[in-house]
């Protein structure tokens, strides 16, 4: 429908009807109005999965390699097709608009919700997060770019003001969100902390230039909770407040417009642009939604194993892999994670996937029939006991695997019993005269020794084993962030005695109480095994084996939505298992199964360093691909991995009383690191593939001409094609030089040598993938975009390109750029 018809429908309304709809229902849906034909929208969390509106472990997802592994792909087209599986699970699960991509920067390497973060360089975030958002929207699902802006830490992050430079915002952290708008993008969420001292839900941002400049057509979505202001938020380009069905807007907002402090166009604006979300997705009028054409669960797993080898990064080789698994008589896989890995971040956006391969299963199941696969687990890593799943658990009413869960009234009445499959139950049912929710199980023992029991919730809770109470008290809340009120509370743990071979009655009780959300969380961990025997044992089955595969990672909390990290070390005796495991086998393969950069001080012993990232549900069929030669491992760096933590040019999260100013302006990631002069362990844009490349001759040239980009994909066109003014044409050749057949992804940076304004030293301007036979040459043409020329002029409040001598440099990474030339422009144009 057109802007006037739809300004037409919202005449129809009165105000009470009209704010109304700018307020979310429940917590995941918008309201409905009958009167305009409007029907109710619903939000979903992403962008690693489509969970839909219920925290259920009973209706999985399918789970994607976290954000940080696509960012590694360096492949638009791949990105757009991962969008399109988002939308069709979305409209499997009812869903309208999909709350992905995340397009904040990899400031730090110790942000802690790094891995659903795109990348650290500004334009590759940019290209992969647009691909991402045709891919979801060329199904009629809408994408929503988030979190509008500077929202890159977690450390007090709901209210922490975010000092950053005109120019800056401008070159660095708008740019993913300028490119979202230019990709169609249908919503866009707006984030809690504030920027230059305005809350993000109330700021200028939202007006100029998101909807100004810009021209963004759709919908503000707040993050959940973040609209705290009833007219300074009203005022602004702010359209939805989610969730619902309280908030600050409602009869305030009201009364404020018909007092004449807000104005009435301003509220009918706010009504068309979700009118218009509406009418996009199929939700208004007789216009319905697309039927699903989900694809066959093969094809959709195959997809995402195949994600999974193009988004692991090789960052060591010495000649270790791909391995031969016919010339293999014996195989270790040690390490805790190749057992249970860790799949994906922790946060509002998890989802529960129905199958997973991890890597343990993957390799066996390559080498079945081949080779011996021996498995040593490694010391303990430490860390929190894990919740009650179905392998170590059951139901003590029916004895099948899983837990009980009870909602009891005050008096003790069972009110409801479902049979569950996590101890970790984020929105149990509630019942009428619902009191207090209870989580039992009959816990298997598989060794002698202290067992460590826990609960998680607020208000007054209660655990007890065998009929022993535990744990008894009360926990007062203490936070206002949701993502630790309700996915997180924190956890009270006891230990006791028990023998081998036993089941455990475990009944844990969580009262009910205002504000406190309802989440219960019930772990066990078993008691520690000697760590020393542990690493020998590791020790030992590596110097028996042909090949060491060692499985290292983060554990859960390490890397989380709700605070940062501290540090970069590996949790545990990793590190010295490594060492270890590679001081006995020079053919050790270290796979690194974090979701942002780790130190690896044992890099150069290993003969192998595989980066897995979280890598979603195939992550040992992929896994397993790379290692025996069936796919190259196809990723490059998103961002700079450090030798330690102290080299970080940029490490700081933590806000100075309130406030946490982007003091190093343009220079984050690689540009940081190259300001200073030092040298990381691995750059941006790093990853070696299973051949070599020499880079032979380049030509630029420059060119005023547009060019055209249409993004295809398995089921039509991920978007319209968009048309992007091109300021240079950057052409390389190249030659494979190794014996296999490969992928190279063909980098181009700009400098800007005795520029009159503060650059980096050089920045990404493009890039192209390009494939070749052994011993076969290919051209790769980039086309550098005008605006990558351009900087933000802050006294005329507009764009310029410098007139004088710019450098190209080509090559495979920020730190390996072979080719360079020079060439002068004489223009001034934006």
């Amino acid at each position: 429908m057109t802007r006037d018809e739809l300004l037409k429908l919202v005449g129809t309304l009165d105000l009470e009807r009209k704010v109304g709809l700018l307020t979310g229902a429940t917590v995941w849906r918008t309201r409905a109005e009958p009167a305009v034909g409007l029907r109710e929208m619903v939000f979903s969390d992403g962008p690693a999965g489509v969970r839909g509106e219920e925290w259920d472990e009973r209706r999985p997802s399918l789970l994607l390699p976290s954000a940080s592994a696509l960012g590694s792909l360096w492949d638009e087209r791949l990105a757009g097709e991962l969008g399109e599986l988002l939308a069709l699970e979305a409209l499997r699960k009812g869903v309208h608009a999909v709350l992905a991509p995340t397009l904040n920067l990899h400031r730090t390497p110790l942000g802690g919700r790094h891995f659903e973060c795109l990348a650290e360089d500004p334009e590759l975030a940019a290209r992969t997060g647009a691909a991402l958002i045709r891919g979801i929207q060329a199904h009629g699902v809408a994408a929503t770019a988030k979190h509008y802006v500077a929202n890159d830490a977690e450390t007090e992050r709901l209210t922490v003001d975010v000092r950053v430079d005109e120019r800056t915002l401008r070159e660095v952290y708008l740019v993913p969100f300028e490119a979202a708008v230019r990709a169609g993008v249908w919503l866009v969420m707006s984030a809690y902390n504030g920027v230059n001292g305005t809350t993000m839900t109330a700021g200028e941002l939202l007006a100029e230039p998101l909807k100004g400049a810009w021209g963004f057509d759709g919908a503000v979505v707040s993050d959940w909770g973040a609209v705290r202001l009833t007219e300074e938020s009203a005022a602004a380009a702010q359209d939805l407040a989610m969730p619902g069905p309280d908030g600050p807007w409602g009869a305030a907002l009201v009364a404020a417009v018909r007092e004449g402090r807000i104005a009435r166009t301003a509220i009918d604006d706010k009504v068309v642009r979700l009118l218009t979300l509406a009418d996009r997705v199929g939700a208004l009028g007789a216009r319905r939604r697309i039927p699903p054409r989900a694809w066959p669960s093969g094809t959709a797993r195959r997809l995402l194993r195949r994600a999974v080898a193009a988004g692991t990064v090789l960052l060591r080789n010495e000649d270790v892999l791909p391995l031969e698994a016919a010339a293999l008589r014996e195989v270790a896989v040690i390490g805790r994670h190749a057992a249970t890995p860790r799949l994906q971040g922790e946060g509002s956006a998890g989802v529960f996937p129905a199958d997973v391969v991890t890597p343990l299963e993957g390799i066996r199941a390559r080498l079945r029939g081949r080779a011996r696969v021996v498995y040593a687990p490694g010391p303990d890593l430490g860390g929190r006991p894990r919740p009650l799943d179905p392998a170590r658990s059951a139901n003590p009413r029916t004895g099948e695997p899983g837990v009980l869960l009870r909602v009891l009234a005050a008096d003790g009445r069972e009110l409801c019993a479902q049979h569950r499959l996590s101890g970790r139950q984020l929105e149990p049912p509630l019942a009428p005269e619902a009191h207090t929710v209870e989580i039992s199980a009959l816990v298997r023992t598989d060794s002698e020794g202290k067992w460590t029991f826990g609960i998680g919730g607020y208000g007054r809770m209660s655990l007890a084993v065998d009929g022993q109470p535990l744990v008894e008290g009360e926990v007062t809340r203490d936070t206002e962030d949701p993502a630790v009120i309700h996915l997180d509370p924190p956890r009270q743990h006891a230990a006791v005695w028990l023998p081998a071979g036993h089941r455990a009655h475990v009944v844990a009780r969580r009262e009910l109480a205002p504000d406190t959300g309802r989440a219960v969380l019930v772990t066990a961990a078993a008691p520690e095994p000697d760590p020393d025997q542990a690493l020998s044992e590791a020790v030992r089955a590596a110097r028996d084996a042909d090949v060491a595969v060692v499985v290292v990672g983060t554990t859960e909390g390490s890397e989380s939505e709700g605070h940062d990290r501290t540090s970069l070390t590996l949790p545990g005796r990793q590190d010295e298992l490594v060492a270890a495991v590679a001081a006995v086998n020079p053919r050790t393969v270290v796979v690194v199964n974090a979701g942002g950069p780790v130190e690896l001080p044992w890099r150069e012993q290993a003969g192998a360093v595989l980066l897995s990232w979280f890598p979603g549900q195939e992550a040992g069929s992929g896994l397993a691909d790379v290692l025996f030669g069936r796919a190259e491992p196809g990723g490059r760096l998103p961002t700079t991995w450090g030798a330690e933590l102290a080299d970080a040019p940029v490490t700081e999260t933590r806000p100075k009383d309130g406030v946490l100013v982007y003091a190093e302006g343009l220079h984050i990631g690689y540009r940081a690191w190259l300001r200073a002069g030092r040298e990381p362990a691995y750059w941006f844009g790093h990853g070696l593939g299973y051949t070599t490349w020499n880079y032979d001759r380049l030509r630029v040239t420059s060119c005023r001409d547009a060019h055209e980009d249409v993004h295809e994909g398995p089921h039509g066109a991920h978007g319209e094609g968009h048309v992007e003014e091109a300021a240079l044409a950057v052409e390389v050749r190249l030659r494979n030089t190794g014996t296999r057949p490969g992928r190279e992804v063909v980098q181009v940076y700009l400098a800007r040598p005795g520029s009159a304004v503060e650059r980096p030293v050089r920045w990404l301007a493009g890039f192209t993938a390009v494939r070749a036979e052994p011993g076969a040459t290919v051209t790769a043409t980039v086309r550098v975009p005008a605006r990558m020329l351009r900087h933000w002029d802050t006294d005329e409040g507009r764009w310029r390109i410098e007139a004088g001598e710019w450098r190209v440099h080509v090559g495979r990474s920020a730190g390996d750029l072979p080719l360079t030339a020079t060439l002068r422009r004489s223009d001034n144009h934006p």
